[in-house]
């Protein structure tokens, strides 16, 4: 069904009908609760604690192993972005992800290439956010510190961050 196609049956629907759609969508998906309770109290510092505890999670977990599983990272941003909170939470959890990896990295040592090309793919995309959305001169501060820390990477991992980087200057 399309979009189209619900905004008219939801049209032809009374508004009680209407309540019930929603409460019934509220209780049959999480995704759907989250977004709701969202959309009537929005707190964007709140949700976005909640979502940077996901990415760290994959990195350093409280109990077993990291698993750095970039898809569930790729995921919380995607999720975060669909609640439709302010840019700069979402230019914040961008940062904070690649962050994580960086000092994941040059606490642990050197990684392997699929891991620093899926953190450099993303350091991408979240300075072309930054940048489209005017938090470059806020965020300098911590995109310089995370490069400085990227360093200590092997692999022309801090060159290609770099490189990155100095597009957008």
């Amino acid at each position: 069904m399309s979009k189209a196609e619900l905004k008219k049956h939801l049209t032809k629907l009374t508004k009680e009908q209407v309540i019930d759609v929603v409460m019934e969508l509220y209780d049959a998906r999480k995704e759907a609760k989250e977004y709701l309770d969202f959309y009537i109290n929005p707190n964007d510092d709140v949700k976005l604690e909640e979502y940077k505890k996901i990415i760290y999670n994959e990195f350093y977990p409280n109990r077993g192993e990291p698993k750095c599983r970039f898809s569930v990272c790729r995921k919380a941003i995607s999720d975060f972005k669909k609640l439709k909170p302010s840019p700069s939470c979402i230019a914040d959890l961008m940062l904070f992800y690649i962050e994580t990896g960086v000092n994941f990295t040059a606490e642990y040592g050197d990684m392997w290439e699929q891991y620093y090309t899926a953190l450099e793919n993303n350091f991408d995309k979240a300075m072309e956010f930054i940048y489209k959305n005017g938090y470059l001169e806020e965020l300098r501060p911590r995109i310089e510190k995370m490069l400085k820390i990227s360093e200590e990477c092997g692999w022309g991992f801090p060159d290609t961050l770099y490189d990155f980087y100095y597009q957008y200057q």
